[in-house]
């Protein structure tokens, strides 16, 4: 009887040990559009992804407004005001003149490249 009772916590033990754990994998990280990937793409590729961003920073302006979020909090405010004399198509040339210009730095991510040449010294500009 004894022997029956302890084998049920063996087995169990036994199966721990040999099995790998089933802890959940974390989903692939999500893409980053580089460089590499902008100079390959043709201009209506290009401009869905400026406009796939300008979307972005649209419901990223209604959730800071409808949390009362102040400006200091988002960078919404910075992308508004460095965009404010762009188009879709000036960034692209913008982008594409400083990727070519660049061409040993294909692998930093577009998004960055944005901000650092695009955004951030149109903060600067006087209106």
């Amino acid at each position: 009887m004894k022997v029956k009772h302890l084998l049920a916590p063996t087995a169990v033990a036994l199966s721990l040990l040999f099995t790998t754990p089933g802890v959940a994998q974390p989903a692939d990280p999500a893409p980053l559009v580089t460089g590499k990937q902008w100079t390959e793409s043709d201009a209506s590729h290009k401009k869905a992804f400026l406009l796939g961003v300008s979307n972005l920073l649209q419901v990223e302006r209604a959730y800071q407004d409808k949390r009362k979020l102040t400006d200091t909090q988002t960078l919404v405010p910075r992308f508004s005001t460095g965009l404010q004399n762009q188009t879709l198509d000036s960034v692209r040339d913008t982008l594409d003149k400083w990727y070519a210009a660049n061409p040993t730095k294909l692998d930093r991510p577009v998004m960055e490249t944005l901000w650092f040449e695009v955004v951030a010294p149109g903060t600067k500009r006087k209106p």
